[in-house]
């Protein structure tokens, strides 16, 4: 199969967006049959139908579907190489693509790469961030998607080189009116009797508690899963359920919402974060420089 043109995928992707052949032709200057045949020769190649028309206009077939979510990375990726080349010509002399988890992110990375980012040696290095789970970013630094990861140091790195970076406490979340509220301290398997408030299952903090609650011979039972650190207080200030989360996010709402921070006894509460890569020695200046600055931040 010959490689797919770039441009064809693009008119694809505004025919879908438009569901209608004539408006995306309008948008990219050209007539609507020259799109229909660009998109013909997309169904020769591929060998099957990618547009139908239906009542609305112009719809994706399911391999259509298909197609059109593949199309929209390449495109994204092809806009980023782009823009990255054109960084270059204006100056930028480096280039680091960070991904880290929520926890790193919610606390002090974004503060401390702004940091580094204000820093006049480091006016010529472009930084993107992304937010990803523990083990999705330790697969994407090792595979080259990314320069440098930050996550909680208790996941397997799969080889990868890594630095110690900050430290963070886990603590307990719970309405003003809950029955813990008025403590100041608990054991996370005193709070296995009422309704937890959670992350989805492939983060690390919730491998972790089901770990812990299994060594107390019990299981946790979750009133909600929630995708991020906002959700998981917005319920636990509704009195829905309570939390294990970051002290210094749930510190941050607890002082304008109905929230009691208490803490947490348990050893694993206290957790160190790590920047990870895939070799020192092979880190481009720009990333060297930002491990050296994030350590550096950690250590002071």
């Amino acid at each position: 199969m010959q490689d797919l043109d770039l441009k064809s995928l693009r008119l694809l992707v505004a025919v879908c967006d438009h569901a209608n052949i004539k408006l995306a032709a309008e948008e990219a200057h050209i007539e609507p049959s020259a799109i229909s045949k660009r998109i013909a020769q997309l169904e020769e190649q591929l060998g099957t139908q990618l547009l139908v028309r239906g009542r609305r206009g112009v719809e994706p077939t399911p391999m259509g579907l298909t197609l059109l979510e593949h199309a929209r990375n390449m495109l994204f990726t092809a806009e980023q190489i782009k823009a990255d080349v054109a960084s270059f010509n204006r100056g930028i002399k480096g280039h680091v693509r960070l991904v880290a988890s929520a926890s790193a992110i919610g606390e002090s990375l974004l503060d401390d790469l702004a940091e580094f980012m204000r820093d006049e040696a480091n006016q010529n290095i472009k930084v993107d961030i992304e937010e990803r789970y523990s083990k999705d970013l330790v697969r994407m630094v090792a595979d080259g998607g990314a320069s440098l990861g930050v996550c909680w140091d208790n996941v397997d790195f799969q080889g990868l080189e890594r630095r110690p970076y900050r430290t963070d406490e886990l603590a307990l979340a719970v309405h003003i009116g809950h029955p813990l509220a008025g403590r100041k301290s608990v054991g996370f398997e005193q709070t296995l009797k009422y309704q937890h408030v959670g992350l989805p299952p492939a983060t690390a903090v919730h491998t972790m508690l089901q770990r812990a609650a299994a060594r107390a011979g019990q299981v946790m039972s979750y009133r909600a899963i929630v995708s991020n650190f906002d959700a998981e207080l917005r319920v636990v200030a509704a009195n829905l359920g309570i939390s294990v989360i970051p002290r210094q996010i749930a510190e941050r709402y607890a002082r304008t919402r109905e929230i009691r921070v208490v803490s947490l006894t348990d050893a694993w509460a206290k957790r160190r974060f790590a920047i990870c890569f895939k070799a020192e020695s092979s880190l481009q200046p720009a990333a060297a420089r930002m491990v050296g600055f994030l350590g550096d931040r950690a250590a002071g």
